[in-house]
């Protein structure tokens, strides 16, 4: 049988990084076996599903490059459906009305209570056959197989066995008139040919529920593999605060997608030794079976880590895709300054993140502003006068503008002047950014322009002392 996976996310915020890990899982499950993945939208919650939410969960899935074959499906575009398998389900005797009141429902929790068990439906009208009325407390209730036990084998953490006794009559429609999630989610699965249902250990308690539903209907029961859960660095259940981030945050910190989706890979599944995985290698080796089952904890520094690595590998001009959208968040225009790909291979051995780099490339943008005291105090006294003379000269001079060529143009003037290499850089470093920090001295000229460079080594020329 063809895999099919699915990513099933709720819209009632953003798409955080646990979400993604599933989410990806899943789509290795697929694509390494040939399948296909569908993205589904679980929307029957209308008092927390919003729009916003909805277009943030695909705009995260389309910058990670998670491409989904069939979606997104809509579950408010299937009521109908679920409407039709509840009616089969009356008409077969697998499920059945009942009416209780909310305090009905209370007292029966606290009866429950009082007598040391779990707070539960306890049946009154599973063999009342009431049939359907006219009534604001009607729902539809499920009838769970009573005694016995049901058991799987997880993918992920073995054989699960749950009794039946645990579980009462579930309700799987609303007095809304809205499925429930257990509920719809057989459904859509059944319907969709899912054969492998990923997801977070959260769920394992419902996966016995489901099982019965799937039973009753008749249905194959998919494989079930349930993820572990992501911790914190201090061993936490991440929240806002430690680190349960939107995906696009992510982004916005710069962080490559890919670099993402390498990070959340090892988050749970290792193959051997190996740190750094491309698309293709993630395809070709994941497997389920491998992930463990213990909880991860995130590792800002790993991260950190991974992207520098990938800023460093990848093509400048691929990479360039990515800072030309932390330029125009820095204000930036990518048209008025030296080529993006250029600013990433002055600098990607220099910072870890785009944001950083964007922030960095600052000082090639417009004109420059203003110079760090302590650097024209230690770089642009009279002795610099020299060697940006005579470097602006041989600079202005080059037939053609490129990195090499300025750094060669340097060295000439160093030598021409009988002086260390560090006494033509500093000054010109200085005299081209403000600072006395900066990339290559040969790629910093550069990615000023020839125009704008000279114009610099001027105003840096007229700053400095008169000589005795």
């Amino acid at each position: 049988m063809t895999t099919r996976t699915r990513f099933a996310p709720s819209p009632t915020g953003y798409l955080h990084i646990g979400g993604a890990r599933t989410a990806l899982y899943c789509w290795l499950e697929a694509r390494r076996n040939g399948g296909q993945f569908v993205l589904r939208v679980e929307d029957t919650d209308r008092e927390r599903s919003t729009q916003a939410a909805i277009d943030a969960i695909l705009q995260a899935m389309d910058w990670l490059g998670l491409d989904y074959d069939e979606g997104p499906v809509y579950q408010t575009a299937r009521l109908e459906r679920y409407r039709e398998v509840a009616e089969k389900m009356l008409a077969d005797g697998t499920a059945y009305y009942a009416y209780e009141t909310k305090e009905e429902l209370e007292a029966m929790r606290e009866a429950a209570m009082a007598a040391g068990e779990k707070p539960r439906y306890n049946g009154a009208a599973r063999d009342a056959d009431l049939g359907y009325r006219d009534d604001p407390n009607r729902v539809i209730r499920f009838r769970n197989p009573q005694g016995g036990s049901v058991v799987w084998e997880d993918k992920v953490k073995g054989r699960i066995e749950i009794s039946n006794d645990e579980l009462d009559d579930l309700v799987i429609f609303r007095s809304d008139g809205y499925p429930t999630y257990n509920f719809a989610v057989v459904v859509d699965d059944m319907d969709m040919g899912i054969t492998d249902v990923v997801r977070g250990d959260d769920h394992v308690n419902n996966t016995p529920r489901q099982i019965n539903i799937y039973q009753a209907l008749g249905a194959p029961v998919p494989h079930f593999a349930h993820l572990p859960m992501i911790l914190d660095e201090q061993g936490a259940k991440l929240s806002k605060r430690t680190g349960a981030a939107d995906v696009m945050q992510y982004r916005e910190m710069g962080y490559l997608p890919h670099a993402l989706l390498n990070y959340l890979v090892r988050l749970g599944w290792s193959h051997g030794d190996q740190e750094i995985f491309s698309i293709a290698e993630m395809t070709g080796l994941f497997d389920l079976k491998d992930v463990n089952a213990k909880a991860s904890r995130l590792d800002p520094a790993k991260l950190g880590w991974l992207n520098q690595q990938y800023l460093k590998s990848d093509d400048p001009a691929e990479v360039a895709k990515h800072l030309d959208w932390h330029l125009r968040e820095q204000g930036l225009d990518p048209a008025r300054g030296p080529a993006p790909a250029d600013i990433v291979i002055a600098l990607r051995d220099r910072v870890q993140t785009l944001k950083e780099m964007a922030e960095r490339a600052r000082v090639w943008f417009g004109p420059l502003t203003g110079y760090d005291d302590a650097a024209v105090a230690k770089h642009l006294g009279e002795k610099a006068r020299a060697p940006l003379t005579e470097a602006r000269q041989r600079i202005a001079a080059l037939p053609e503008w490129n990195a090499e060529a300025i750094t060669a143009a340097l060295q000439a003037t160093a030598q021409a002047l009988e002086i260390g290499m560090g006494k033509v850089a500093q000054p010109m470093r200085v005299a081209v950014t403000g600072t006395q920090v900066s990339p290559d001295i040969g790629h910093t000229v550069y990615l000023c322009g020839r125009d704008e460079a000279l114009a610099r080594i001027d105003a840096a020329l007229a700053k400095l002392p008169e000589g005795t």
